[in-house]
């Protein structure tokens, strides 16, 4: 039940860990915790399966980088398909993809949890609260303050590379 999400559920442990292994050791600990309490299992698989990936995120978290969970209190402009594959676009695209994994890497755990969950798994905002276990509000204020906070990073990454240039 569970097999159909690990791409997600290692997505979701990778951008919280932020470390191939580590998010594989996470996933691993969570599928062993779904397969023993499969038996709690209501309704859909993935927010249930996600829900064990990021309690297992915030335990590992908490125990190897307790200062990440610090951050963690309650309190763009349209892209434009590029249609030729030149040399110059594929790498234009490869600098974008850089900036934006190193803007969504930066951002503070509480908000890259709901950005990922979001926009890369496309999920609604009730299951990302049933996953985090914050309230639908938090959710969408949260998302709202990381999109910004994300579009913020971009801006300063890009000022950055073009005053280096």
């Amino acid at each position: 039940m569970v097999l159909p999400h690990m791409d997600a559920a290692y997505n979701l442990a990778r951008w919280l860990t932020r470390n191939d292994q580590d998010a594989r050791d996470v996933v691993q600990e969570a599928a062993l915790r779904a397969y023993r309490f499969l038996d709690g299992l209501r309704g859909d698989a993935k927010p249930w399966f996600l829900t064990l990936v990021r309690n297992a995120c915030m335990s590992w978290l908490k125990a190897n980088r307790p200062a990440e969970l610090t951050s963690m209190d309650p309190l763009a402009p349209e892209l434009q398909l590029i249609e030729e594959e030149t040399p110059e676009t594929l790498a234009l695209r490869a600098l974008d993809r850089r900036m934006l994994n190193e803007a969504l890497a930066a951002l503070p755990a509480q908000f890259r949890e709901v950005l990922i969950l979001r926009e890369l798994e496309d999920l609604p905002y009730q299951d990302i609260a049933r996953i985090t276990g914050a309230p639908i509000g938090t959710v969408m204020s949260r998302l709202s303050r990381a999109r910004r906070l994300l579009a913020e990073s971009l801006r300063a990454i890009t000022r950055a590379s073009e005053v280096r240039q």
